[in-house]
């Protein structure tokens, strides 16, 4: 008689079988970075999450390395804002300012730290979209320099890598042949490549004051109900040069995922995003669940589904969890 149950008979014999092993350094922890100085306030919808000014982020990066997660994702939330989001690339902006202090930090400390920046217009433009509004509509193609450009001024401050976020057709390309043209040919890109019109981002529009004025981003963001385009939108950024894909959000979409996974050799990454965190967070203060058991099979099933890189704002508490359960 096959007996399935002799694998799981002790703690030992069941990591021996395990089949997914998900990994700390595998791990990226998104940052919010606000101006001023002094200040760490917390994220009113999301527990544990903080926005920090320039001056600040030591502690957090410090507490990200010493943990082994790979490196941090940044968002910038500027100070004033305009309709063709003009902060997104201002040299002196907030997120430029971020990856410089960061770098010379850790340079001190001898240390390599990875440093991702988010690429999209939504947190610095007035009307909270993801590009320049032409009568109304969002315009693709008008956006596609201005997002170029601020993958140049993230490049320049000396981030390790950049991450166009608005699902414009074309953002991929755009980015990449303005860096190569700029001499940054070895910078790596991330798209999001597969991003998703989702009820799951609501926190993030709260924590990076980002949400739109007016309709909503199903005009350029992915319907919801749609696989095989998603499989479209994979190839095209792969296409246009992007060198890690991503599916956004994760939880509520493992079957793209697994999809994605069959088609590309790329490094392919999910991000965990902040509805999907504040729901396991609400959950566990009510009583409801245990945090620590959800948030690692929660991790480890983007693993399991075949992520390479999982970008998520438990990636502190699960690192410890794991140091302290050894």
């Amino acid at each position: 008689m096959q007996r399935l149950r002799r694998l799981r008979a002790s703690g030992a014999l069941r990591e021996l079988a395990a089949e997914t092993e998900a990994n700390v350094k595998k791990l990226v922890y998104p940052v919010f970075v606000r101006c001023g100085e002094n200040v760490r306030e917390e994220v009113p919808s999301m527990p544990g999450v903080y926005r920090y000014s320039v001056d600040r982020l030591k502690e957090v990066a410090d507490a990200v390395f010493e943990a082994g997660i790979a490196g941090v994702m940044l968002f910038g939330i500027p100070e004033e804002k305009d309709e063709r989001g003009s902060g997104a690339w201002a040299k002196d902006g907030v997120v430029p300012r971020a990856v410089r202090f960061l770098k010379g930090y850790f340079a001190e400390k001898g240390r390599s730290f990875l440093l991702i920046a988010d690429i999209c217009l939504c947190e610095y433009t007035s009307h909270g979209h993801c590009g320049v509004l032409t009568g109304g509509c969002v315009d693709n193609d008008v956006s596609l320099p201005l997002h170029a450009k601020a993958a140049l001024a993230a490049a320049e401050a000396g981030a390790d890598m950049v991450a166009p976020s608005s699902m414009m057709d074309g953002v991929v390309g755009a980015v990449r042949e303005a860096l190569d043209g700029a001499g940054f040919s070895s910078l790596p890109v991330m798209g999001y490549s597969a991003k998703f019109a989702s009820a799951f981002y609501g926190p993030f529009r709260d924590a990076a004051g980002s949400a739109p004025k007016s309709g909503d981003r199903k005009s350029y963001q992915m319907d919801v109900r749609n696989g095989r385009e998603a499989l479209r939108e994979l190839a095209a950024d792969e296409a246009e040069g992007a060198d890690i894909l991503m599916v956004k959000p994760a939880l509520a979409f493992l079957d793209v995922v697994k999809a994605a996974r069959e088609r590309t050799l790329l490094p392919l990454a999910v991000y965990n995003v902040s509805g999907e965190y504040a729901m396991v967070k609400a959950a566990a203060q009510a009583g409801m669940l245990d945090e620590e058991r959800a948030v690692s099979e929660i991790i480890a099933s983007f693993f399991r589904a075949g992520a390479d890189i999982v970008i998520t704002y438990h990636a502190l508490a699960y690192a410890g969890w794991r140091k302290q359960n050894g």
